[in-house]
């Protein structure tokens, strides 16, 4: 096991009602900015209970937080918050709202242009407390440090991490999740199953408590991913689902081990071009992917094929074929489908792909540093 620092300040409110609670959990006199996205908060009476629990704060609200958070939207809410000299963030919905949020927060003290933030990685040295109110589990930003910001103006999807940029708190309540749809649901689960796979399918390092974590997390998205789909209003399956989301990307299984993420930044250059939900850009590359870095993978695909899939007889390859195949099937069975073709993107997009990794500094990628442009468009083909 590599050495590693773990801290997570995020305190959690897990349950049915904990919306009540936020109110001890703000200082008193905050002037309290709430933001969200689109109208699905207001219609499920979401928006309402989070106002009601702040009934005694003075509160203004920002919408129209896209999915994939644009920076162009955020400087909108960074205005109004320094205008009415905002001290406290609540973000109320999925993880872009959650990702959005905290680019507001570091955004309202930075001197200069925000954007630098992510660009020039220039320093945040001081950020505007918030918390959350998550209603779509699928990328963790809810008990995490980082968030992924998109300019419309230059095509580009960037990430950021700083430790002022834990939410102070979250409040998950899996009744929140009953009225997503399907498409949503399916996403949450690909996308939480993505985190995992890039933190545990790499090399071995002898992280025994983390292998087994992340194999327990990838068989509770196995088996409660579809029944969610059966069975929207499920508490315990909208529960477990839910708190598996935040568990793949708290910190927690990628402590002490190494991580990839070359399936991530593959993926994002595809929802910039073509405007693919992040999860489907997760879908296509992930197989792929797989297959591309086979060799180097090869002792963790083994070790994943049969803690994960079952697959204990026959050939070593074959069973790496076989596991590659029942991730890409798994993924299918949730209706997100896995080929560039399945949402009209050709072979001839692969090459302005690539192109972005290359303006992006996207050149060595991966646990090993070797996901090259040249490996990179072996895997989009792949994909295609």
């Amino acid at each position: 096991m590599q050495n590693f620092t773990f801290q997570n300040p995020t305190r959690i409110l897990f349950g049915e009602g904990r919306i009540a609670d936020i109110a001890a959990e703000i200082p008193a006199g905050a002037r309290v900015l709430i933001t969200y996205g689109g109208g699905s908060v207001v219609r499920t009476g979401t928006l309402d209970e989070v106002k009601a629990a702040l009934k005694n704060f003075t509160v203004f609200e920002f919408a129209g937080i896209e999915p994939n958070p644009t920076y162009e939207t955020l400087m909108e809410a960074v205005a109004l918050a320094r205008r009415e000299k905002v001290d406290f963030l609540l973000a109320v919905g999925g993880g872009s709202v959650i990702d959005g949020t905290k680019f507001i927060a570091a955004a309202i003290p930075f001197a200069g242009d925000p954007w630098d933030m992510l660009a020039k990685r220039a320093a945040v040295t001081r950020a505007i407390a918030f918390g959350s109110v998550l209603t779509l589990p699928a990328t963790g930003s809810e008990m995490n440090n980082g968030a992924v910001i998109t300019r419309r103006a230059s095509s580009d999807k960037l990430a950021f991490l700083n430790d002022l940029l834990f939410p102070r708190f979250s409040v998950l309540d899996p009744s929140k999740t009953f009225t997503l749809p399907p498409r949503q649901v399916a996403n949450g689960v690909v996308d939480a199953f993505v985190h995992i796979a890039e933190q545990y399918l790499t090399y071995p390092a002898d992280a025994k408590v983390q292998d087994r974590f992340a194999e327990g997390l990838l068989l509770t998205l196995i088996e409660e991913g579809p029944r969610a789909l059966r069975e929207p209003e499920n508490y315990a399956v909208r529960a477990n689902l839910m708190w598996t989301a935040t568990l793949a990307l708290n910190g927690l299984i990628g402590a002490g081990v190494p991580q990839d993420w070359a399936t991530h930044m593959l993926g994002h250059e595809l929802t910039v071009l073509h405007g693919l939900d992040h999860a489907q850009t997760l879908a296509v590359v992930l197989p792929a992917m797989l297959q591309v870095q086979r060799a180097e993978k090869r002792d963790k695909l083994l070790q994943y094929a049969e803690r994960v899939w079952g697959l204990r007889e026959g050939d070593a390859e074959a069973r790496i074929d076989q596991a590659i195949v029942r991730t890409r099937l798994f993924f299918e069975s949730l209706q997100v489908p896995t080929r560039l073709s399945d949402y009209g993107i050709g072979v001839e997009a692969i090459a302005p792909l690539v192109a972005q990794l290359k303006r992006h500094g996207m050149v060595a990628l991966g646990e090993h540093r070797s996901v090259d442009l040249a490996r990179a468009q072996q895997v989009y083909e792949l994909a295609a």
